[in-house]
């Protein structure tokens, strides 16, 4: 095994490794604050994650994707970074906001606050693994959300176990993770692979500019994948909050396996576009489409054969009425998969407007079809309103991406017919 071929292997375990950890601690978290909390907080603590979620996009805008197939490197890493100080900054700002307009209890209203701060955490150690990434060294941030994920959990259990309080075991969540990014993130890794260039402020700013489409649809999608939680938060009970949550939360292996497949081939996507070598181009995103949809049926399927009960031991709760509902939401999330792939493709060619566009029909479907569906049928009506979005929201990419890549093609072909 050639040099290239350890790198890559390297960079591909530890980052599925920490992906994966990191990922799936919002399950355990749920878990633990069931079983320890009851399902009324499980039901707060949802929803708080959600809207920190939401918020987290704020904070990561267009987030590292952009970073790393920025082609021209015209941009540093030091504008990059002040960049994502000034959308944390501004995340901060829209969650207070959000808090002040919906008014929750002082105890809602602390567990809101800490875990904006703690996806905020998030955003800003993610434009670092940008910097690891560029370097080859994605391996790197693999480790970081390894040890985050699993020492933020340990502390988030004990904590919460000791004092019964979720305040406690959310904070927990934000000292360890300041510690790590300080120590291991900027001074251990970071702090020697920073470009030797100046700030350059306006850099930082043109950001803001430049990518705010990709920022609009991270936001959208976030949106779209949340609605029926809002809708829920807004018809419905923490206890019925709790329970989509528990039927919801497998569903996010689909987004994490297809995270899994993507990421390791940024850098191989943005130089077969360099190339223009669209043949290459299209097989390689084929074949990762074909792992994902043949990953989404073996996923219905222990979800049809196993699914609830599996969750009631986990959680403690029974789920044998949700079997249907687990196994149409799953199903859903491939269409979303396979969309968040064409939204890879059309970003590493710069297609952007073109997504934004998809993305606010999407939402604006999302919020109609979520707050009537969920009205008058409850969690049934969530579950669908999710299935009706995520198929249309595919619809559109699909039809899109095929044109643009089409299109891309043709002018390549007809450019060296005339040479």
């Amino acid at each position: 095994m050639d040099n290239e071929k350890k790198i890559f292997l390297k960079n591909f375990i530890w980052n599925t490794l920490g992906t994966g950890i990191n990922s799936f601690n919002s399950l355990f978290f749920l878990i633990v604050v069931t079983r320890i909390n009851g399902i009324e907080n499980a039901g707060i603590f949802s929803i708080a994650y959600a809207t920190a979620t939401i918020l987290y996009t704020i904070a990561l805008y267009s987030g590292r994707l952009c970073q790393v197939t920025d082609i021209e490197n015209k941009i540093k890493d030091k504008d990059y970074i002040l960049n994502r100080l000034i959308t944390c900054f501004i995340m901060l700002l829209g969650a207070t906001f959000f808090l002040v307009i919906k008014r929750y209890t002082a105890f809602k209203t602390g567990v809101f606050a800490l875990l904006a701060i703690f996806k905020g955490l998030e955003a800003f150690s993610d434009i670092l693994y940008g910097i690891m990434q560029k370097n080859d060294l994605l391996y790197k941030s693999g480790q970081s959300l390894t040890a985050k994920g699993i020492i933020g959990l340990i502390f988030f259990i004990i904590v919460d176990k000791i004092t019964g309080n979720l305040i406690f075991a959310c904070l927990s969540l934000v000292i360890v993770n300041v510690i790590i990014l300080i120590l291991y993130d900027f001074i251990i890794v970071t702090r020697g692979l920073i470009e030797k260039s100046n700030l350059n402020v306006k850099n930082s700013l043109n950001i803001l500019k430049s990518e705010f489409f990709v920022f609009v649809n991270s936001f959208a999608g976030i949106y779209i994948l949340n609605a029926s939680k809002y809708a829920i938060d807004s018809y419905l009970t923490e206890n019925i909050q709790a329970i989509y949550g528990y039927i919801m939360m497998p569903a996010t292996v689909m987004t994490l396996f297809t995270q899994f497949i993507v990421m390791p081939f940024l850098n191989k996507l943005k130089e077969l576009y360099g190339k223009k070598d669209f043949q290459t181009f299209r097989k390689l995103t084929f074949k990762i489409k074909l792992a994902v949809i043949a990953f989404g049926v073996f996923a219905v399927t222990c979800a049809f054969l196993l699914g609830p009960e599996v969750l009631g031991l986990i959680y403690g709760v029974s789920l044998l009425n949700y079997r249907m509902n687990l196994c149409i939401i799953i199903g859903s999330y491939i269409f979303y998969a396979i969309s968040y792939i064409n939204l890879i493709i059309l970003t590493t060619i710069r297609h952007t407007f073109v997504q934004f566009i998809i993305y606010i029909i999407s939402m604006i479907i999302a919020f109609i079809v979520s707050h009537i569906l969920v009205k008058n049928y409850e969690i049934n009506g969530a579950t669908f309103a999710t299935s009706i979005t995520l198929g249309i929201q595919f619809l559109l990419y699909t039809v899109v991406t095929k044109f643009i890549i089409y299109k891309e093609e043709k002018n390549i072909n007809e450019v060296e017919l005339e040479n």
